[in-house]
């Protein structure tokens, strides 16, 4: 995805405004690191840790099923993070197909299974968009060591078009 905030005319999916980049995780608190039993208070900086991590997301609209099932999306999510949740707004029907949320190396059931949402009606798809088996909920939990890149499978060609949101949490490296 190329980002060039702050330009006019900005294309679509780049913000208006400049960013900045980080490698990292975002941490949030004032107490990082601590063996301490007791929780912290304003300004103290004893207790046990408070910090978290950021929610982020990334999102691609005008994904079209008509010239291929699967579509591959610039979204690219980092490596050793935790998807929290997968939103598709349904913009253009497409009757009696569903989609499926998947990456370009697991192939088109590796986050949802196809069948995970319905492109017959339009709006948002978030409740049916789950990891439904246990090799999809462990990449939701920690996507791996490289980053993953995002596709969009529909059951079948034909007029579907949805916008694509993916929230996940940067680097936190969980260990189911």
């Amino acid at each position: 995805m190329d980002i060039n905030g702050g330009q006019f005319p900005n294309a679509n999916g780049s913000p208006i405004w400049p960013g900045t980049q980080l490698t990292g995780p975002l941490l949030a608190g004032n107490v990082y690191h601590t063996s301490g039993n007791t929780l912290a208070g304003l300004g103290e900086y004893s207790g046990l840790a408070n910090a978290g991590y950021a929610n982020m997301c990334q999102t691609a609209g005008g994904i079209a099923f008509s010239a291929a099932a699967t579509q591959t999306t610039p979204i690219v999510i980092p490596a050793q993070s935790q998807i929290t949740d997968i939103y598709a707004m349904v913009t253009t029907i497409q009757a009696g197909a569903t989609v499926g949320i998947g990456t370009t190396a697991g192939g088109t059931s590796a986050l949802t299974a196809l069948t995970a949402g319905s492109l017959a009606a339009l709006g948002q798809l978030n409740i049916t968009l789950l990891p439904t088996t246990a090799p999809q909920i462990a990449l939701w939990d920690n996507t791996g060591n490289t980053d993953i890149q995002v596709t969009a499978t529909a059951s079948a060609t034909g007029a579907g078009v949805i916008t694509l949101t993916v929230f996940y949490v940067q680097g936190i490296n969980n260990v189911s």
